[in-house]
C-alpha cells in the first residue's frame, strides 16, 4: 500500500520560513516524479513545484520561484519543500504527490498518489 505522509506545517508570521517533508512508502520512490501542491479554502488546487527522479529536473510555478525550493533524497524516500519569505497568501493546505511514468507530469491528474496534506498558515 502506497502512503505519502506530509509534515512540517504550522502557523508562522509573514516573512518566516518553513520546510515541509513528505515521506513515501510502498513505492519505488526513485522512479517517481514528486510534486507539491496547495489548496486554500474556496480555491482550486495549485501546482507549486516538481522534481524529477534524480533531482536535476525542477520546475516551479511563477508565484513561488525564488522563494520555494524542492529537493529529494531517494534512499530516504523523502521530498522536501523549503519555503521562505512566506506571505499570508501562502496559507493553504499543502500536499505532496507522486507521478510514475517516463515523462514529467503536466497536471494534477497525472499524479498517481497523494498525501493527506499539512496545513500552513501565515499571519500578517
Amino acid at each position: 500500500q502506497v502512503q505519502l505522509v506530509e509534515s512540517g506545517g504550522g502557523l508562522v508570521q509573514a516573512g518566516a520560513s518553513l520546510t515541509l517533508s513528505c515521506t513515501a512508502s510502498g513505492l519505488y520512490f526513485s522512479t517517481y516524479y514528486m510534486g507539491w501542491f496547495r489548496q486554500a479554502p474556496g480555491k482550486e488546487r495549485e501546482f507549486l513545484a516538481l522534481i524529477g527522479w534524480s533531482g536535476i529536473l525542477r520546475r516551479y510555478t511563477d508565484s513561488v520561484k525564488g522563494r520555494f525550493t524542492i529537493s529529494r533524497d531517494n534512499p530516504e524516500s523523502t521530498v522536501w519543500l523549503r519555503m521562505t519569505s512566506l506571505k499570508p497568501e501562502d496559507s493553504a493546505y499543502y500536499y505532496c504527490a507522486a507521478a510514475g511514468g517516463a515523462v514529467p507530469p503536466s497536471r494534477a491528474d497525472d499524479y498517481d498518489y497523494w498525501g493527506q496534506g499539512t496545513q500552513v498558515t501565515v499571519s500578517s
